[in-house]
């Protein structure tokens, strides 16, 4: 896993699957399972929520114009 800073806020994150697919299980687990103050639970939730619209929308089949 690397992580690099681009700004105060902003990191960009190169990871193996195997490794998203971990962090994304545990986030997952976290947010059912786990006793999270609410805000920390909604940032959570959040972030699962996007991370399943971009890879839903990855799965969609492509339309080639002729």
């Amino acid at each position: 896993m690397q992580i690099d800073q681009l700004r105060p806020s902003v990191f960009q994150v190169t990871l193996h699957a195997y490794e998203l697919s971990a962090l994304v299980a545990g986030a997952r687990w976290a947010a059912e399972n786990g006793d999270l103050p609410a805000e920390a639970r909604d940032q959570i939730e959040e972030v699962l929520a996007d991370y399943d619209a971009t890879f839903d929308h990855e799965e969609e089949p492509q339309v080639e114009d002729d």
